[in-house]
């Protein structure tokens, strides 16, 4: 029964989260709109031209970084047995984010889909950095380890983005995005490919998900088993790329939702990662899209970025996080 109350609860959170994006902003419409604006389209109608053209991709940007985030924190989690694990936390946001504005200057902002796509080498080197530093490689990696390794390797990163974009007088409007993460700009953004990785990156996860619950049993147990912990380590890694790589296209470099998520994941989904994915997809998504519709709400008619509401929330959660983890933990 309390599975079930904990599933009609999550269904009912993405629904009011997607509801909210579609009807509330500067231009308020009404679920009749909405419909209308899908199904019976009039291109005179402002406020269907909204929905249509600003709203839609909003939500869809929303849910891809929102689900990517969540998913990939679950399975950074699972995966280093680290809870403090987080795509934010650990740098691979930053390392998308700083190959995405270096092909930027390189491409001149022309090429929207080619800097897209260098989100995922860009995550993906940082990742490895992060496992390198925090000597997980060598088995000598711990919890503690990889979250400093990660925040050294964000903070470096983040430096380096701001460095090259403030030295351009054209490009404070990107770097408020790449700084903070958005979603206002979602109509620009190739979402249909970003989608794309990010059902990818979510299938590989769900293949391996067995082999990362026997990696927790130990890697001799493990290898036991018949599971070969570097082949899921490197899966993992592929999965956490993909599905990073897409959130950070869309909507820049958000942080604490892959930190926020996995636990409240963990507790619906009963330790099983298979459920857990799908439960981090939903409250990512969720968690985003809300976050989004408060921070256009709260200064209206401008607006307060995404990625500074996410982490209005998070920081609290992660001192929580931090302060619940039992003695030992850690080490």
């Amino acid at each position: 029964m309390g599975a079930l109350k904990a599933a009609v609860g999550l269904v009912l959170l993405f629904f009011v989260a997607v509801a909210l994006t579609l009807v509330v902003g500067v231009r308020n419409a009404g679920i009749v709109d909405v419909w209308q604006a899908f199904f019976a389209f009039d291109a005179s109608d402002p406020t269907h031209a909204v929905i249509r053209s600003v709203r839609a991709p909003r939500l869809i940007a929303g849910l891809i970084a929102g689900a990517g985030l969540g998913m990939a924190g679950t399975v950074m989690q699972a995966v280093t047995r680290n809870p403090l694990a987080d795509p934010g936390l650990l740098g691979v946001n930053a390392g998308a984010a700083f190959a995405v504005v270096v092909g930027a200057l390189v491409t001149g902002y022309a090429d929207s889909g080619m800097m897209a796509a260098l989100a995922f080498p860009g995550a993906a080197i940082a990742s490895i950095a992060v496992f390198l530093v925090g000597g997980a490689r060598s088995g000598a990696g711990s919890p503690v380890r990889l979250t400093l390794a990660g925040v050294a390797i964000n903070a470096l990163l983040l430096s380096l983005v701001s460095a090259i974009i403030l030295s351009r007088n054209e490009t404070l409007e990107i770097f408020r995005f790449w700084v903070t993460g958005s979603l206002a700009q979602a109509n620009a953004r190739p979402l249909e490919a970003m989608f794309i990785a990010l059902v990818v990156g979510a299938g590989i996860s769900a293949v391996i998900a067995p082999r990362i619950e026997a990696l927790a049993l130990g890697s001799t147990l493990a290898r036991g088993l018949g599971t070969k912990p570097g082949a899921v380590q490197l899966s993992a890694l592929a999965a956490i790329t993909l599905m990073t790589g897409a959130a950070v296209a869309v909507a820049g470099p958000i942080a604490f939702v892959g930190l926020v998520v996995p636990p409240l994941a963990r507790r619906i989904g009963r330790h099983v990662l298979r459920r857990e994915l799908v439960v981090s997809a939903i409250l990512g998504g969720s968690m985003i899209l809300l976050a989004d519709t408060v921070g256009r709400l709260v200064v209206a008619p401008a607006e307060i970025r995404v990625g500074i509401m996410t982490a209005l929330v998070g920081a609290p959660a992660f001192i929580f996080v931090v302060r619940r983890l039992k003695p030992g933990a850690l080490t």
